[in-house]
């Protein structure tokens, strides 16, 4: 079979370069309601008292649940290879940076 021809269930898929530079979150918070999840992701930097949604995702339950379980999938492989993911108890909110505050 040539290289170029797609499997009948074979889905293509364009990352505009945008897209792929990523966006950097630091905490996400989830809602839900009964027919879909809002997933946002937020960046909090040190010394500013206001933080901004960076990207809001909305999924269908099922969506969400196989992201859940593909996440799990990947934690696990991960830890696998880098060792156990280490997680503090609390998080202190807001987030202590121990950074200085900026003067100018």
């Amino acid at each position: 079979m040539s290289d170029n021809k797609k499997q009948p269930n074979e889905i293509s898929i364009e990352l505009p370069e945008e897209i792929a530079e990523g966006v950097y979150a630091n905490l996400s918070i989830i809602s839900h309601s009964n027919t879909e999840f809002v997933l946002d992701f937020i960046r909090l930097v040190p010394n500013v008292p206001k933080a901004k949604v960076k990207s809001r995702i909305i999924m269908t339950p099922q969506q969400t649940k196989r992201l859940m379980q593909a996440l799990r999938e990947n934690v696990k492989r991960y830890e696998a290879t880098n060792g156990p993911i280490k997680e503090s108890d609390s998080m202190p909110y807001p987030m202590n940076f121990n950074a200085p505050k900026g003067q100018a």
